[in-house]
């Protein structure tokens, strides 16, 4: 602190003199502590007060502000600038009778001429306000809520700390479906007034019908820590606290890949709230995603379909009903949904990769699929592939065929079924294929092949996926 507060001299005048000084150098903190002092020493000291709430007002605390000058006025009533300035805080506060009220006491004190042109524009326009508020409210009351926001726009650019005006405003924006505008309105109400619990209430409720879950449980939480027992807010809590647990925690079994968990999670959120269709819309589109990922393409596609009926922009949900589209094996629709993807999330990876997967996999799906050659499914274990294969290899052994043609066409088939059999019972090469690159292959490898099958079958003599030597088939499945 510049100045010295307690010293050799601390009287009232040393400590005006000396908050003067630094007012007027810009120190407002300093010359605040001055005038504190000030008025302690004296409490009778108009002139301590009307400094301190020149300093007050300098700092844009004008409710500080207020109580110093009334306390002005109060010492001395002919103190016509307290007056006036105090009438302008009232008519910015929105209490326009007690505005008037000053307005013309100043003219009937003998002002100078400065003050009294300023005091009849003043009243004036509180006149004027005070029009404007009646038809406002009779606006609001027949329902033109936008001609009473309009009115309600002029009032509040004099009337900027009017929480009324402002809360009415809210009002009318809520009735216009204007949330935004309700909300920063309400927001400045909560501020303005220090027990707002109303306005707390309202903010959170817009936020729970937006699907805003989190900002909803923060601003019923502002109200409950002004009044814990307000009904309202209580009851809105636990709602809002009871769905915004349960999806947290669907989130949190997306994060740990446990997606069947998170899919209950999400229709139970749907039951929590079945009247706002915004977690309506959210639940479906976190299954939608749920699903895809948890290789269930059937089951997503519809899902995520119904989600795009509503927000057919959505990027997301267009990649993971792309992806459901893979594992349900429709190629050229998985094409169409990732390149729709890419529209509105080009820089993606996961979109640009799933669409060189998707172009692949058609490719490859005109050519040999091994699980289309053994009839199971992509989702397939190892089991029921490995079952697939002893069934189809008893069915299309050589040796059941004796007309020579029925046996190379046996023999192809065999072979067919061999290959299936060892590219998806291996890890590694499964992967591949499912990449849309045939392991056995050599042309679709990228790179080069360097794992084929047995020399292929140009040397079937040398293969026997029983037994061993040329044709000695010997049924032994280990």
């Amino acid at each position: 602190m510049v100045g010295v507060i307690c010293g050799k001299d601390n009287s009232v005048e040393n400590h005006l003199e000396m908050g003067k000084k630094l007012l007027a150098a810009g120190q407002l903190a300093d010359a605040l502590s001055h005038f504190h002092a000030a008025v302690d020493g004296d409490p009778k000291s108009y002139v301590a007060y009307y400094r301190r709430a020149t300093v007050y007002l300098a700092m844009g605390k004008s409710k500080s502000a207020l109580p110093d000058l009334t306390k002005v006025i109060e010492l001395k009533p002919d103190f016509t600038s307290a007056r006036l300035q105090r009438g302008n805080l009232l008519l910015k506060q929105g209490r326009l009778d007690e505005a008037e009220g000053d307005f013309k006491k100043v003219l009937k004190s003998s002002p100078s001429s400065r003050e009294e042109q300023e005091a009849q524009s003043q009243l004036k326009k509180s006149d004027e306000i005070q029009r404007l508020v009646t038809q406002a409210r009779s606006d609001f009351g027949h329902e033109d809520y936008s001609s009473a926001a309009s009115h309600l726009d002029t009032i509040i650019d004099t009337c900027v700390w009017d929480v009324d005006s402002r809360e009415l405003r809210a009002e009318c924006f809520i009735q216009m479906r204007e949330m935004g505008k309700a909300i920063s309105d309400l927001k400045a109400a909560s501020k303005l007034r220090n027990d707002n619990t109303q306005a707390f209430y309202k903010l959170s409720t817009i936020y729970y019908n937006l699907g805003d879950h989190e900002m909803s449980l923060s601003e019923v939480r502002e109200c409950l820590k002004l009044d814990p027992d307000h009904k309202q807010c209580f009851s809105h809590y636990k709602q809002v606290k009871k769905l915004n647990k349960q999806i947290m925690s669907a989130e949190e079994l997306i994060q740990q890949q446990r997606y069947g968990d998170a899919v209950s999670k999400y229709e139970a959120v749907m039951k929590t709230e079945p009247d706002v269709p915004q977690y309506t819309f959210l639940a479906k589109e976190r299954i939608c995603h749920c699903l895809s990922k948890d290789q269930q393409g059937a089951k997503a596609i519809p899902v995520c379909s119904e989600v795009l009926q509503s927000d057919p922009q959505n990027g997301n949900v267009l990649k993971d009903r792309a992806e459901a589209y893979l594992q349900d094996e429709q190629y050229e629709e998985a094409i169409k949904g990732f390149e729709s993807a890419k529209e509105f999330s080009e820089n993606d990876r996961e979109v640009i990769e799933g669409l060189e997967r998707a172009q692949r996999l058609l490719k490859q799906s005109q050519k040999r699929d091994y699980y289309k050659i053994l009839g199971v499914k992509r989702t397939a274990q190892k089991k029921e592939i490995i079952k697939a294969y002893r069934k189809l290899a008893q069915q299309w052994h050589p040796d059941n065929f004796q007309d020579p043609e029925d046996k190379k066409k046996a023999e192809k088939k065999f072979i067919d079924i061999a290959q299936a059999k060892e590219v998806l019972t291996d890890p590694e090469m499964r992967s591949k294929f499912d990449q849309g690159e045939d392991p056995l292959d050599p042309e679709s490898q990228q790179g080069g092949g360097h794992h084929h099958f047995h020399g292929a079958w140009e040397s079937f003599q040398g293969f026997n996926p029983f037994g061993s030597g040329p044709f000695s088939f010997k049924f032994n499945f280990n």
